[in-house]
């Protein structure tokens, strides 16, 4: 069903982007994959065989940019079958922490870009009769996460703009679909705004088993890190066969509804984290943890 299909992806210079466009390019699928480092994204549409990809410089937080790589798209292609907006950055800062400049920053590429791509998307695929909007949100689009809070707002705003955009465009053979992946290996929490989160991470773990061992706690039942190339795969599943919601982890999906569910009785599973986390972050800005 991918041959000859044409599919956009934005953030498609590494990660997840990356890797869906070398697993569309095999099946058939021509690609326009955006980024703002060029030369990385030359490298992976040298890497996406068979076909010609084309490999377009764009910043998706300039509306002017973004529109253009729509346009372009249908320019040099005739029509677009796949949008997938993947770009995405987090930030690394407590609530107190986190500046009117970050919090910007963080919607800027989270969640306008969303409309700057999907606007002109839409009036094409209206034309055509057919499409398929894909937003990659996370689980932070669905559960808190201490230390990227505007990050866990956006992702909350990008589900919730999915969610919209699927009732906007019912019965009209356009679909739109949401993914909410849990831990990827990527380079995401190396690049966050406000300094890396790998510390947070790595030296929160002993931390965090520790006290949910001595309070008795079972920590959140999600699978763990994944490779890029597995979320691919469920994201082809899902442009195979939409859906509104796509997790990509093992435990994702339960884990939400019970969070829908009962708040509280999320958290209680949720607290070591939040507390081990507290630790780290407290040590990493130098002062004493209230922990």
């Amino acid at each position: 069903m991918f041959e000859g299909k044409v599919a956009v992806i934005t953030g498609a210079s590494s990660g997840i982007g990356a890797a869906l466009a070398r697993l569309l390019a095999a099946k058939g699928a021509r690609l326009v994959l955006a980024a703002r480092r060029i030369d990385r994204l030359q490298e992976v549409a040298s890497s996406a065989r068979p076909g010609h990809h084309l490999a377009i410089r764009c910043d998706v937080t300039n509306k002017e940019e973004a529109e253009e790589l729509i346009h372009r798209t249908v320019r040099e292609n005739g029509r677009i079958d796949f949008l997938i907006n993947n770009a995405g950055r987090g930030h690394f800062a407590s609530v107190e922490d986190t500046t009117d400049k970050t919090i910007a920053n963080t919607f800027s590429v989270n969640v306008f870009s969303l409309w700057y791509t999907t606007r002109p998307a839409l009036r094409y695929m209206k034309r055509q009769g057919s499409g398929h909007i894909i937003n990659i949100a996370s689980m932070a689009g669905k559960l808190g996460y201490p230390y990227n809070s505007a990050y866990v707002a956006a992702k909350h705003a990008c589900v919730g703009f999915t969610h919209a955009l699927r009732q906007e465009l019912a019965e009209t053979g356009i679909h739109a679909s949401v993914v909410c992946p849990a831990g990827v290996l990527t380079d995401w929490a190396n690049v966050t705004e406000g300094g890396s989160m790998l510390p947070l991470f790595s030296e929160s773990g002993p931390i965090i088993k520790k006290i949910a061992a001595q309070r008795g706690v079972s920590l959140p039942p999600i699978e763990g890190l994944l490779p890029p190339e597995a979320v691919a795969e469920k994201i082809v599943e899902c442009m195979r066969h939409p859906v509104a919601e796509v997790y990509t982890h093992k435990g994702a999906r339960e884990f939400v509804i019970l969070a829908a569910g009962h708040r509280e009785k999320a958290e209680a599973h949720q607290l070591p984290v939040a507390l081990g986390e507290r630790q780290v972050y407290d040590k990493v800005k130098g002062r004493r943890s209230t922990t």
